[in-house]
């Protein structure tokens, strides 16, 4: 089955909104077993709208609209549903009595506006809506199925959730299930040489997907069988442990939506670790991505950003010689903030960063993305060296991500490992 996805909104093509709703929509369909061949942006011109209508019907068994229900005169959806279906319109009562409700619980006057936002398409079926005013609306039209939904997110995500997604499995015969690994500092072709010999042993109704980041690689494994198979949740757990086994669990950091900080966080919490760090190029980015998962507080004490060299001097207690026979972008200096940053907060585990992000301050012997981390506790010192981009935002994303990995990774071996062995 194959949809096609209208996105509905002058502010879409003005770039004053950006649509997240196609890619929430796209993820959501795909995984139940529907693909997305095409997607359609138009603004609020009738014309723009039922030609899109038109190309999504003649290409597509169901078509997805967001946008333009609300009760502004630019709201023009149902309007050209309504003439690209033949139909009129009607005023829907319980519609405006649940719209009434609402305005009195909030202690909002209603306008005369909201009742057209009452006025619906002959033959719709309507879909709740638990987030707002504007009902999402469901037609059948020469065999194919029409789902419009207003444009606000939250209100989209709502009706595709509770009623529409819901719908859509009841109507397929087939079990789909996907399982999502989520990798870092391993390129998408590395990951995919790897386990190719795995793949082709596999049945054709397993398939792969590779969905590479920056420094980091989504694969996900989904399995399309009858409804009556049982044994399609245990036969994915299986595949997933085994290309777990083949990629490496120091290069798989977690599954579906988890975040390097979320698992580092878990990770600290069980083994009652404290983390630190110490930041130059990355301007604290190691800190705020360790701090926005809830809880962080736990494990996490702080960070100092000494982009300076006074401050790594003054603060982080680095050595001038070091500082002035290695320079700033060294093993020695990063090594050297690892110390500071642990005499300094008493954590467990200090991690350090310096760099030169770019555009400028690369030397022939240091260029731009020249980049060193160094993560370190009280007996054990590992550092790394980053070749990196020519771009500064990308280098310090690339290094956030980079200095988070081998954080996990050497909690892992000294925490982890060895406590379990011991």
């Amino acid at each position: 089955m194959q949809a096609g996805i209208i996105t509905i909104g002058d502010e879409i093509l003005l770039g004053q909104v950006v649509d997240t709703n196609s890619a929430w929509m796209g993820q959501q369909l795909a995984s139940i077993g529907i693909s997305v061949p095409g997607k359609w942006s138009v603004g609020d011109d009738l014309s723009a709208i039922k030609g899109a209508l038109q190309q999504a019907v003649q290409n597509c068994d169901i078509v997805f609209i967001t946008g333009g229900l609300g009760p502004t005169k630019d709201d023009i959806t149902k309007i050209a549903l309504a003439d690209f279906l033949g139909v009129d319109m009607y005023f829907d009562q319980a519609t405006y009595d649940r719209i009434v409700a609402i305005f009195k619980k909030l202690y909002k006057p209603l306008s005369e506006s909201h009742r057209g936002q009452c006025m619906l398409p002959q033959g719709t079926k309507l879909l709740h809506n638990s987030q707002g005013t504007a009902p999402g609306m469901w037609f059948e039209h020469e065999k194919k199925h029409i789902i419009s939904m207003p444009g606000v997110p939250s209100e989209m995500k709502a009706i595709m959730t509770e009623e529409v997604l819901p719908k859509l499995k009841e109507s397929s015969s087939l079990t789909i299930l996907h399982r999502t690994l989520l990798t870092s500092c391993m390129s998408e072709t590395v990951i995919e040489d790897k386990i190719q010999p795995y793949i082709k042993e596999l049945p054709p109704y397993v398939s792969f997907a590779f969905l590479p980041s920056l420094a980091q690689v989504r694969v996900r494994v989904t399995i399309v069988k009858d409804k009556q198979d049982f044994h399609a949740q245990a036969e994915l757990d299986t595949i997933v442990e085994n290309i777990m086994k083949i990629i490496g669990n120091d290069v798989v950091y977690g599954m579906e939506d988890a975040t390097l900080s979320s698992v580092i966080k878990h990770l600290c919490v069980n083994k009652g670790i404290s983390i630190a760090t110490a930041e130059s190029c990355t301007g604290g980015g190691i800190a705020a991505n360790l701090v926005s998962t809830p809880g962080s507080s736990d494990y996490f004490l702080g960070s100092v950003v000494a982009y300076r060299n006074e401050i790594k001097q003054q603060i982080l207690k680095v050595n001038e010689d070091i500082l002035s026979h290695y320079g700033a972008v060294s093993k020695e200096t990063v090594e050297a903030m690892v110390m500071g940053i642990r005499n300094l907060t008493h954590a467990d585990i200090g991690v350090a960063v310096s760099g030169i992000a770019g555009p400028s301050g690369g030397t022939p012997e240091k260029p731009v993305g020249s980049i060193w981390v160094a993560i370190g506790n009280a007996s054990t010192m590992e550092s790394y060296f980053i070749k990196g981009y020519l771009e500064r935002q990308k280098n310090i994303d690339y290094t956030i991500i980079f200095a988070l990995s081998k954080l996990r990774e050497f909690i892992l071996r000294h925490y982890v490992d060895e406590r379990s062995a011991s």
